[in-house]
């Protein structure tokens, strides 16, 4: 069964295309459907979205990037947004970029050398986005760690996570020492970078765009996975294209074996 049909798509959509000719898609995650669409004014990416937290997603990113758009960042633009308040499902149409995801593209990488570059260029992107001036538009009226840690406890009474009722408690009571805040991507990982070629050519998913922690991108960047980022030389390749380290054994576990368990 295909996750979007042709004839469920909006029509303020269909008109903006012209035609559609076809639609691949592409693995994802659960959070929401994503097609690449052939249609007459080319190729495009589109997203849809389900449930109230869900679509407050979709609407939350597409403001980021709408406010990032200025920048030098390799993002994609923004198209358009439909919401269906009755059908409770919401719409963008994004622009596309090609290539595949670096969790694709590195166990396909036999050359060692290659796959370093690559993640070199992974540390080297995300270098760009902290060091990016982050709008007042996105920061938050509270700190950043605290509404993380309200939004953690909001998300184990409702909802299905990894985390636990002693884990928060942890959290909040040995929190690591503030660093510097920054323009922060909420979800850095492996599956949201898109390459071409061996060169980033997107970094998408930003409904988890803020001003915080860099540590907590640092973190979910490095996280160990099968024929991706798994030894110390690749680990030490993305600091590399990153520019410093700062991130210690202790802050890595708290972001990425504690707060992010409840995301």
């Amino acid at each position: 069964m295909l996750p979007i049909k042709v004839d469920e798509i909006p029509n303020e959509i269909i008109d903006c295309l012209d035609s559609i000719n076809d639609i691949k898609f592409p693995r994802q995650g659960h959070t929401s459907d994503v097609g690449i669409v052939e249609s007459a004014k080319g190729r495009f990416i589109l997203k849809r979205t389900k449930g109230k937290q869900y679509c407050s997603w979709l609407t939350n990113e597409v403001r980021i990037l709408k406010y990032l758009n200025n920048t030098p960042l390799p993002i994609p633009n923004v198209y358009l947004f439909v919401e269906q308040t009755k059908e409770n499902q919401s719409w963008a149409l994004l622009q596309y970029f090609e290539g595949e995801t670096l969790r694709q593209a590195l166990p396909n990488e036999k050359n060692k050398n290659k796959k370093h570059e690559m993640i070199f260029e992974f540390g080297a992107v995300l270098a760009q986005i902290h060091s990016t001036p982050c709008p007042k538009d996105i920061m938050w009226d509270s700190d950043w760690l605290e509404e993380m840690l309200r939004r953690a406890e909001f998300n184990l009474k409702n909802d299905s996570v990894d985390g636990t009722p002693e884990l928060l408690e942890e959290l909040k009571t040995n929190k690591p020492a503030p660093v510097k805040n920054t323009l922060i991507h909420g979800d850095f990982t492996i599956d949201n970078v898109i390459f071409h070629d061996g060169k980033v050519t997107s970094v998408i998913d930003w409904s988890g765009g803020a001003f915080g922690d860099p540590r907590y991108d640092l973190s979910l960047a490095i996280r160990p996975k099968p024929n991706a980022i798994e030894t110390k030389s690749e680990i030490d390749a993305f600091f590399e294209g990153y520019g410093k380290k700062i991130l210690d054994e202790r802050e890595y576990k708290y972001f990425e074996n504690g707060l992010y368990a409840f995301f």
